[in-house]
C-alpha cells in the first residue's frame, strides 16, 4: 500500500466549475446524444424498408467475437493496417470504459454504490488508461500519416476523412491536455501515475483556475461534436458495425437464400431490382461499410483488371438505398457478371458485409429479364435439358467406370457412402483421373460405397450462382428424390462446389446429409490405418486451396495432412507471419502467399467457368504465377474446377516442368505397391 501524506489519491470532478456550467454540460450532452440517436433512427427507417429476416439467436456472442475481440481485423494481413485499427479501436474503447467508470464512481450513490475512485485503485486507473489512451493517439496519428502519405489505392478518401481523423485526434490529445492542466493547476504527489499528462504538465506550469475551465470546455466541445457527427462520416461504422455484427445472419458463408414461388407470385419479381428488395440486415450492413477497400484488394476479378470493385458495389447500392433506382443499372451488368462468388470479399470484410449475396440477388433479376447471353446462357440450357452443366448425356456419366469395378446404387441398393462424382468429374479428362483415383482408394480401404451413374444430375451450383434460382431448385429436388430413394445419409465428393451445395444448401429443401470432401474422407481412412499418406520431399510440393473448400467451408488441414504436412489452418486466426511470407522453412509443403482461408481464386466459381475471358483477364494466370513462385515441382489440387482453370496456365508458364495433380492421385500413387 502506498502512503501519501497529502491525503488519499483521487481527483475532483468538475473542478472550479460553477453549478450552472455543470448543468449546461449535461444539457449539451443530452442534445448531442439525442441528435446522434435521431440520425441512427432515421437510418433504421431505411433499413426497415427491406425484406424481413430471421434475426440470429446469439447477438451477444456475435458482438463479443466481431466487435470486442475484433475477429476479422485480427485475421487481416499486417499491411492492411490491422495493427493501426486495433490500436484505435482498443484505445477508443479504453477511453469509453474510463469515462463510464468515472460516471459510476460519481453517481453510483444513487443506487447505493459509494465513490470508489480513490486510493490504490485510482492510481492503477490513471496508469492503465493513460497508457491505453496513448495507443489511441498513436493509432490515429498513424492513420492520418497513412491516409495522406501512404494510402493504398483501394481506400476511399475525401475531405471528410481527414476531418474525422482530426476530430478523433483532438478528442484524444485534448484529453491529455485537460489532465495536464489539472496537474499544473492542482499538483498532487501521485500525479506521476498519470505519466503522459504529467510529462505534458511540465510544459504548461501555473495553469490558472479559469485556464483549466477553458481547457475543460475545449476538450468537451470536441467530444460533443464527435458524437453529433459520427453518422455523417466514414467513422459511422463505429456505431453501425455494432448493429450489423450483432445481427449477423446465422447461415454459412457458402449458403445463398432461396426464393419461393409464393414470393414471386406475391411480388411479381425474381431477384432484386431496387435496394428495398434486399433484406433489412443487408441494408444495415451497407451503412456499416468503412470503405477500407479490403474487399477490393482481395477480389480476383479486380486483381486482373476487370471492372468489378466490391467496395464500389457496396457504395453504389448504399448511395441509392433511399431511392427506387435499379441496382443492376447502378452497379453495371459487367461488374455483376465478373464475380466468381469466391467470397474473398466476405472473408476480408471487417464489418461482415456479404457482397456475394448482393451480387447474386441482382444477377437473379438479370437472368429473369433474359439479360444473360452467350456461353453461360448455353450452360443453363444444357443443365435444364441434360442435367449436366457441360451438356453431356446422362449415359456419359458412367464412361469413366469402364474397365473398373465401380458399384452402382441401382444395383447395390444399400450402401454406407454415396460417391458423388459431379459433372466435371464424370466428363473432364483431368477430373476423371481424380474420380478413378478416389474410387480405387475407397475400394482398397474396403469402403461400402456406390455411385449414382446415370441417375446423378448437376447439383445446380453454377446455375444458382449465375442467377437461375429456379433451375437450381429443380436440380436440387431431383437429386434429393434420388437420395431419398436410396436412403442416402453420407456423401463424399471431390468437388468443393458440389460439397458446398449439398452440405449448405440442400437442407433448404429438406435434404440433410453428412457431406465430406474427398480429402476429409481420405484423411479418416489414413488415420484408421487403411491407407498411407503421401511423403514428399521438403519444398517439393505446394497445395492450391480451392475457395469453396479452404475459405467457404474452412477446410485446409485435411488436404495438407494427406500430403504429409501436419498443420492447423482451419482456425480463422490466420498466422500473420505465415501470410506475409511466400514459404515456411519448417513445413513439408511450401505455401504460396495466399493460402488457407486467404487463398487466391482460380476464377471458375460463380458460373465464370462458362464465360469467355480474355487471356490477360484470367485469374488462373495470376494464381499459377504465385504457385510457381514457391519453386515446387508439384502443385496439388483438390477441385476439378480449379484443375480445368489452372492446367492451361501451368503448361503455358512452366511447360512440362511442373506437375498438376489431385490429392487423390498422389495418394493413389503412395498406396500402390510395385506389383500394382
Amino acid at each position: 500500500m502506498q502512503d501519501f501524506s497529502a491525503g488519499t489519491p483521487t481527483r475532483t470532478i468538475f473542478m472550479h466549475m460553477p453549478a450552472w456550467q455543470q448543468v449546461l454540460f449535461y444539457v449539451l450532452v443530452a442534445v448531442s446524444l439525442a441528435y446522434l440517436a435521431y440520425q441512427i433512427v432515421d437510418r433504421a427507417r431505411k433499413w426497415s424498408s427491406g425484406k424481413p429476416i430471421d434475426w440470429p439467436r446469439q447477438p451477444i456472442k456475435n458482438l463479443v467475437q466481431y466487435i470486442l475481440f475484433q475477429r476479422k481485423v485480427r485475421s487481416s494481413r499486417p499491411r492492411s493496417g490491422a495493427p493501426m485499427h486495433l490500436m484505435i479501436f482498443y484505445g477508443f474503447l479504453a477511453m469509453f470504459v474510463a469515462t463510464s467508470i468515472l460516471a459510476v464512481a460519481k453517481y453510483g450513490w444513487v443506487i447505493g454504490i459509494p465513490n470508489f475512485h480513490k486510493g490504490n485503485y485510482y492510481l492503477l486507473y490513471e496508469a492503465l488508461f493513460e497508457t491505453l489512451g496513448l495507443l489511441f493517439v498513436i493509432g490515429v496519428t498513424w492513420a492520418i500519416v497513412r491516409r495522406n502519405g501512404f494510402r493504398p489505392k483501394v481506400i476511399s478518401h475525401n475531405w471528410k476523412d481527414n476531418w474525422a481523423l482530426l476530430l478523433l485526434w483532438l478528442v484524444g490529445v485534448t484529453g491529455y491536455l485537460l489532465t495536464a492542466a489539472r496537474i499544473s493547476n492542482n499538483p498532487q504527489p501521485w500525479d506521476g501515475f498519470s505519466w503522459v499528462s504529467y510529462g505534458l504538465a511540465q510544459l504548461m506550469p501555473g495553469v490558472s483556475n479559469g485556464g483549466y475551465v477553458a481547457i475543460w470546455w475545449f476538450h468537451m466541445v470536441w467530444v460533443l461534436v464527435f458524437f453529433a457527427v459520427i453518422p455523417q462520416m466514414r467513422i459511422k461504422h463505429i456505431v453501425y458495425a455494432m448493429f450489423s455484427a450483432a445481427h449477423k445472419p446465422d447461415w454459412p458463408m457458402g449458403e445463398l437464400k432461396p426464393i419461393s414461388m409464393e414470393e414471386v407470385e406475391k411480388t411479381g419479381l425474381i431477384g432484386v431490382t431496387t435496394p428495398k428488395e434486399f433484406s433489412r440486415w443487408h441494408l444495415m450492413s451497407l451503412d456499416a461499410c468503412m470503405e477500407c477497400g479490403r474487399c477490393t484488394e482481395v477480389c480476383p476479378a479486380y486483381g486482373v483488371g476487370k471492372v468489378l470493385n466490391p467496395k464500389k458495389v457496396v457504395q453504389d447500392i448504399h448511395g441509392i438505398m433511399a431511392t427506387d433506382s435499379n441496382v443492376a443499372e447502378t452497379v453495371s451488368d459487367e461488374a455483376l457478371w465478373a464475380c466468381t462468388t469466391c467470397n474473398a470479399c466476405v472473408e476480408a470484410c471487417p464489418v461482415l458485409i456479404r457482397h456475394v449475396d448482393l451480387i447474386v440477388d441482382a444477377r437473379r433479376h438479370l437472368v429473369a429479364e433474359g439479360k444473360l447471353t452467350g456461353t453461360p446462357a448455353v450452360m443453363l440450357r444444357q443443365t435444364q435439358s441434360t442435367g449436366h452443366a457441360w451438356g453431356a448425356p446422362s449415359s456419359s456419366r458412367e464412361d469413366w467406370m469402364k474397365g473398373l469395378n465401380v458399384p452402382l446404387a441401382r444395383e447395390k441398393k444399400e450402401f454406407d457412402v454415396l460417391f458423388w462424382v459431379g459433372c466435371a468429374g464424370a466428363t473432364d479428362p483431368g477430373a476423371m483421373r481424380t474420380t478413378k483415383a478416389v474410387a480405387e482408394l475407397m475400394g482398397k480401404a474396403g469402403v461400402d460405397f456406390a455411385c449414382l451413374g446415370t441417375e446423378e444430375k448437376c447439383t445446380g451450383d453454377s446455375a444458382r450462382r449465375v442467377g437461375d434460382e429456379f433451375l437450381f431448385q429443380e436440380m436440387a429436388m431431383n437429386n434429393i428424390a434420388t437420395f431419398d430413394k436410396y436412403k442416402v445419409k453420407k456423401i463424399v465428393t471431390p468437388c468443393p462446389h458440389c460439397l458446398n451445395t449439398l452440405k449448405n444448401e440442400y437442407g433448404q429443401f429438406e435434404g440433410h446429409y453428412e457431406v465430406q470432401h474427398h480429402s476429409q474422407f481420405l484423411r479418416e481412412l489414413v488415420e484408421q490405418g487403411k491407407l498411407n499418406r503421401v511423403h514428399p520431399e521438403q519444398g517439393e510440393m505446394t497445395f492450391h486451396d480451392p475457395c469453396y473448400l479452404g475459405r467457404v467451408n474452412n477446410e485446409s488441414d485435411a488436404p495438407r495432412y494427406l500430403l504429409g504436412d501436419d498443420t492447423n489452418l482451419n482456425s480463422e486466426a490466420i498466422d500473420l507471419v505465415r501470410w506475409a511470407e511466400s514459404g515456411v522453412d519448417d513445413r513439408v509443403l511450401v505455401e504460396p502467399r495466399h493460402h488457407g482461408r486467404k487463398t487466391l481464386c482460380c476464377g471458375a466459381g460463380g458460373g465464370r467457368m462458362f464465360f469467355d475471358e480474355l487471356p490477360h483477364e484470367r485469374p488462373a494466370n495470376r494464381r499459377v504465377a504465385e504457385l510457381l513462385e514457391t519453386g515446387a515441382k508439384t502443385i496439388a489440387i483438390g477441385c476439378p474446377f480449379c484443375r480445368i482453370m489452372l492446367d492451361p496456365a501451368v503448361k503455358e508458364q512452366s511447360g512440362d516442368s511442373v506437375r498438376l495433380a489431385d490429392l487423390a492421385e498422389l495418394l493413389q500413387e503412395a498406396n500402390r505397391v510395385p506389383s500394382d
